[in-house]
This record gives C-alpha cells, sequence and structure tokens, in this order.
C-alpha cells in the first residue's frame, strides 16, 4: 500500500477484550479530525444495536475465506471461534484520502501488521487489574459466563506480546489515556 499523504500515519491500538480499545479508539477518533478508525471485517453476529459498515463489515466464513483467498486483508485472525481481518481497500482509501488510520485489532493482528508496516505506531492497552477487567466485561453484558471465562484464559497469551509494542499503556483512566495517545502521535506527526 501507499501513502498518499506524507502526513498519514498507521495506528493500532489492541489490548484484551474488556480493557477499553474501541472506546479509547471511538473517542480518538472523535476527538482527532485528521484520524479515521478502520471498519473491520467480522463472521462474529452483530451485538445489539451495531450495524454492518458501521462497527464491523459482518461476514458468513464463506465470505471471508473468499476475501482471504483473494489477498484482500492487511491481516486476519481467529479470536474467541470467529474471524477478524483488517482489508486493505479500507486502509487504502483512508490513506487516499490524507487521513491517519487507527486499527483497533487484536495483539496478533497487531504484532502481523508491524512485520508488513514498519512505520505503525503499536499501543497495547492494559486493564489495571485482571479484577477489572472481569468487572467491565461483565458489566458491558454482551457475553455469557463462559464466553468471558475463555476471554480471561487468554489473558496471558495477550500480555506475552505486549513487549512487541511501541508503548505499553494501563487504561485506568479513559481521558488520561486518550491524552497520553494523543501526544505520542502528535510527536509522530512533528516528526514526518
Amino acid at each position: 500500500m501507499k501513502q498518499k499523504s506524507s502526513q498519514s500515519l498507521l495506528i493500532v491500538i489492541s489490548a484484551p477484550s474488556g480493557a477499553g480499545k474501541t472506546t479509547v479508539c471511538k473517542l480518538l477518533a472523535e476527538r482527532n479530525s485528521g484520524l479515521k478508525l478502520s471498519v473491520s471485517a467480522t463472521t462474529r453476529p452483530p451485538r445489539k444495536n451495531e450495524q454492518n459498515g458501521v462497527e464491523y463489515f459482518f461476514l458468513t466464513k464463506k465470505e471471508f475465506f473468499k476475501k482471504i483467498e483473494d489477498n484482500h486483508f492487511i491481516e486476519y485472525e481467529e479470536v474467541h471461534g470467529n474471524y477478524y481481518g483488517t482489508l486493505k481497500s479500507v486502509v487504502q482509501d483512508l490513506i487516499n484520502n490524507g487521513f491517519s488510520v487507527l486499527l483497533d485489532i487484536d495483539v496478533n493482528g497487531a504484532v502481523n501488521i508491524k512485520k508488513h508496516f514498519p512505520q505503525a505506531i503499536l499501543f497495547f492497552l492494559r486493564p489495571p487489574s485482571e479484577e477489572e477487567l472481569m468487572r467491565r466485561l461483565i458489566n458491558r453484558r454482551t457475553d455469557s459466563e463462559a464466553e468471558i471465562q475463555k476471554r480471561l484464559k487468554r489473558l496471558p497469551q495477550e500480555y506475552e506480546k505486549a513487549p512487541q509494542f511501541d508503548y505499553d499503556i494501563i487504561n485506568d483512566d479513559l481521558y488520561k489515556t486518550i491524552e497520553e495517545i494523543e501526544k505520542i502521535i502528535s510527536k509522530y506527526k512533528d516528526n514526518i
């Protein structure tokens, strides 16, 4: 992929499920007009109030595998029994329009992005504690108890990848976290 704007950055936010990455990404995009959130594709069913093309592109497994076969993904990964991927066309369109691209993806996807795009800026968000993470997962009321346990079981694998990220941030205060990320992004923009 080629970057049209020399000001375009590829910014990746990853975190264990429930650590707040989606909320952080949405607020970063709302607060920064030059930053656009890339919509990922997934095979998981939509949650209540989710719309196709807004939160995700919801695909069947057959559609997803066809896109893999046709090399349409920058990265893709199976997470908790569902597939998630970043479409090349979505990222390229945003870059062509002069935006920096924000990716809200799993830790394995982030590490794969860095392999192909060494200039990508990777942020790993941590919850303040495992107890707080459990509380957040329960309070969002989107997962069963079994699903929550599956997500918690994956924590060691996700934390193991954190050293491969450029920044490791504890998300204990939403606005402090966002401001910290914005300061880092600003430094990169100043050095372009």
